[in-house]
């Protein structure tokens, strides 16, 4: 470089190229000291008094369920332990073939125990158990007594399944007829149903009982006719009635529109009958047509040569 020439100017580098250091802030004096960071006691007294009134509600509801939760406890501790609430009288209602003590006897509940532990669910429950009973209700009325309500099923037949049940009017079989204690005395009993029909079908069973015991009410609907100790069906629906006290077989047909019409054509035949005739009958068909009817008589026993 020739002196006395101008020094070459340097070019500015830009700023982004600029290594630029800074010195660090002193974070202790930034920061300050740790009680100088607390909230103020204003501050923290503000926020107690706003957090204290949001859960006032919420403390007081506790603070009553509790006192209801204390108060229910020691009254049902007080109800189910005193003696003035021990039961003294079982009271039977609506009953008819169960006697009173024969129900009370095998109930869950018995005289000197606590009215209120003393379980209606269980009361009721064991009263379903006894085949008699239909419907059953208990309910207590403070502050001694046990009341039962029972509606007993009404026999309206025995029905032959095998062996002989009781039914009700709608054609239901419940429970097995004991004729030591006379439970069939005095009904009809239906013969020639199936026993297996009963379980595979008991509506279509109960249909065919009551289509009997109907046929059996318009057949007693008649003052004059002989009364009736067995209704009979066969497998195809043909109705036999067999008289109670000669066992004639009163062969009617199946039960139709016409079977009305067949038991006017037995009045008609029956009143022209002999006393002797009566009682020489053993069958009668009127199922071939309703104007036509076959009296079978038994034999006339011959006298023997002396």
């Amino acid at each position: 470089m020739e002196r006395g020439a101008p020094a070459p100017s340097r070019k500015r580098p830009p700023n982004s190229s600029r290594l630029t250091v800074k010195a660090k802030a002193n974070r202790r004096l930034r920061q300050g000291s740790l009680w100088a960071q607390l909230p103020k006691p204003a501050v923290i007294s503000d926020a107690c008094g706003r957090a204290l009134r949001r859960s006032l509600p919420a403390l007081i509801g506790a603070g009553v369920l509790v006192a209801i939760g204390g108060t229910a406890y020691a009254g049902y501790q007080f109800v189910t332990t005193s003696s003035r609430f021990a039961l003294s009288t079982i009271e039977v209602h609506g009953n008819d073939k169960l006697s009173s003590d024969a129900v009370i006897a095998t109930l869950p509940a018995h005289v000197g125990d606590n009215m209120f532990k003393t379980s209606l669910g269980e009361v009721v429950a064991e009263l379903r158990q006894n085949p008699w009973v239909a419907t059953a209700t208990a309910h207590r009325e403070l502050p001694h007594t046990l009341v039962v309500e029972i509606r007993e099923h009404v026999p309206a037949a025995v029905v032959q399944l095998g062996t002989l049940y009781l039914v009700d009017a709608e054609g239901h079989p419940f429970k097995r007829a004991e004729l030591g204690a006379e439970d069939g005395a005095g009904l009809p009993i239906i013969t020639g149903l199936d026993r297996e029909a009963f379980t595979t079908d008991p509506a279509g069973s109960a249909a065919d009982v009551r289509n009997a015991l109907a046929a059996l009410a318009r057949w007693r609907s008649e003052a004059d006719r002989p009364s009736i100790g067995e209704v009979h069906l066969d497998t195809h629906g043909a109705l036999t009635l067999v008289t109670y006290e000669q066992a004639i077989a009163i062969q009617l047909g199946t039960i139709d529109d016409g079977l009305g019409l067949r038991m006017q054509t037995f009045d008609a035949t029956w009143n022209q009958l002999s006393p002797s005739e009566r009682s020489r009958a053993r069958a009668i068909h009127l199922d071939a047509r309703p104007d036509h009817v076959t009296v079978a008589l038994h034999p006339i026993a011959l006298a023997k040569d002396s």
